[in-house]
């Protein structure tokens, strides 16, 4: 392992940019500074690139998309297994990055690498299946016609790829894009978020000694004011996969006619019924609500709970909340440091706000930096902003209602629409509740997640556009193609 990752870093410690098979310096002579969120003290620094870096970086991509394209399937699977193996023999200095950056935890960092090269490895196999197969029509399916023509219908690259990751998966999301862009033929451009773009970096380089062809995959940095516009409007860019927040919705709108695949933010509710086992219920809060901190999208962000179980789910729930470890994330606690000031104030906002207009908080409210106490928050109400908005952090809301009706109108009044979970042992009501939530995916008496990484997964309204899980995505990174041979004498007349 020793050396694996030095020429990644320049001489100044700074991580370098990745362009056309080299690690790069920017011409910017300028860095953009990671911060710990535990400390918010400068931990890394990443390459300011220039627009006309870009420039570069997209041409390269460009010039190589046509050689990989024509690269055998069983080739592209065989440079994604070798990625796989790389990526899980160098895996702790990308955890360690995950924990500096992101504040992950120490078990949790290590466990998103090797989970990134099992998401890898999976894609290398159902890519040449999927991949592999064509279509072939004969025109007398259709009335009135013979059999004269054969139609070929096959699945072609897009071209270039721009992947953009967010904060808090920045290795498996970006994996999540990258793999079936690759393996469908496309080249990839992409550009980590400024929080999590060294471990993406580290990621990037197991793809470096994996021997993937020059200008195949491309890493920029820096910052979204100065390229982030510029990326995804960028004319070299033929499909764009996103995962994030409102940033998303300015995407889609300057994108044209540029293929989509977005996972934006969640409001991802959480109905219990009155014949709801609370015991499981209350794990699955528990787990859905806080792990990480609540910084996912699929987290578990507000609670529809029937009144006449909603004091015993509260008292439940609030006192596993108390048992919940607050720290640091080398020493693998549950709850750690947010991952910027700017996301704890906001957090610290909503729950202020819901305090002042009655909600009762069942945790004291206590905060140091970007370190929020986790905190469970009853008699939430639909005027409080917590009601509605992501909080993105270890607050979990409370609404009581009276009918299960009424739960359902909830989730499907908010513009965000990830996903929800449902509790009930009756499992017909449960899958006629989940049928009218309106919402891309509902788990039935488990808490929301994304994964395992094959299944579908996708947003409803502000939540997403299009379905990702891997079989999804190689879909979404192909066009069809059809050639259609005419025979000289139809293969028989009509008579």
């Amino acid at each position: 392992m020793t050396g694996f990752y030095d020429e990644i870093k320049a001489s100044s410690g700074m991580y370098k940019f990745y362009s056309n098979g080299e690690w790069m310096e920017s011409t910017s002579g300028k860095g953009v500074s990671i911060l710990n969120p535990a400390s918010n003290e400068s931990v890394y620094q990443v390459q300011a690139c220039t627009q006309k870096e870009v420039d570069s970086v997209f041409e390269a991509a460009k010039k190589a998309q046509k050689a990989w394209a024509r690269t055998p399937l069983w080739k592209r699977a065989e440079y994604l297994h070798k990625v796989d193996g790389i990526m899980k023999d160098n895996a702790q200095p990308m955890a360690d990055a995950l924990m500096n950056e992101v504040a992950k935890g120490a078990k949790d960092s290590l466990t998103e690498v090797i989970r990134s090269g099992d998401l890898i490895a999976y894609t290398a196999e159902e890519g040449v299946r999927y991949l592999g197969e064509g279509m072939l029509l004969n025109s007398d399916s259709f009335p009135g016609q013979d059999r004269s023509k054969l139609c070929m219908a096959s699945k072609v690259p897009l071209g270039v790829v721009l992947c953009i990751p967010p904060f808090n998966y920045p290795v498996n999301l970006a994996v999540s894009k990258i793999a079936p862009a690759l393996m469908a033929g496309n080249t990839v451009v992409i550009k980590p978020p400024t929080q999590g773009a060294v471990a993406a970096t580290h990621m990037v380089q197991a793809f470096h000694k994996a021997g993937v062809p020059p200008g195949v995959i491309n890493l920029v940095t820096g910052r979204g004011s100065e390229i982030g516009d510029y990326l995804t409007t960028h004319a070299l860019v033929n499909c764009i996969s996103f995962t994030g927040g409102d940033t998303g919705l300015s995407i889609c709108k300057k994108a044209g006619m540029v293929p989509i695949q977005m996972e934006l933010g969640g409001k991802d509710v959480c109905i219990v019924c009155e014949d709801a086992d609370l015991e499981l219920t209350a794990k699955n809060i528990i787990k859905g609500g806080f792990s990480y901190s609540g910084q996912r999208c699929t987290a578990v962000k507000l609670v529809l709970v029937l009144e006449s179980v909603a004091d015993k789910l509260v008292s439940m729930v609030s006192k596993q909340v108390d048992g919940l470890s607050v720290g640091k994330p080398e020493d693998n606690c549950t709850i750690t440091p947010v991952i910027s000031k700017s996301s704890a104030d906001f957090i610290e906002g909503l729950v202020k706000d819901a305090e002042a207009k009655g909600a009762k908080l069942m945790q004291k409210y206590r905060r140091e930096g970007n370190l929020i106490w986790p905190v469970l928050l009853d008699h939430v109400t639909p005027e409080m902003r917590l009601a509605w908005e992501e909080p993105f952090g270890p607050v979990v809301p409370v609404v009581r209602v009276k009918t299960v009706e009424e739960a359902i109108d909830h989730c499907n009044a908010n513009n965000l629409a990830l996903q929800g979970c449902v509790f009930s042992r009756d499992i017909d009501q449960a899958i006629r509740v989940s049928d009218a939530m309106e919402t891309g995916t509902v788990q039935i008496n488990g808490a929301p997640a994304r994964g395992p990484d094959h299944f579908p997964f996708q947003g409803f309204r502000d939540s997403g556009i299009g379905s990702q899980g891997i079989k999804n995505s190689l879909a979404m990174m192909v066009k069809t193609k059809t050639t259609v041979l005419n025979l000289k004498t139809p293969s028989y007349t009509l008579g």
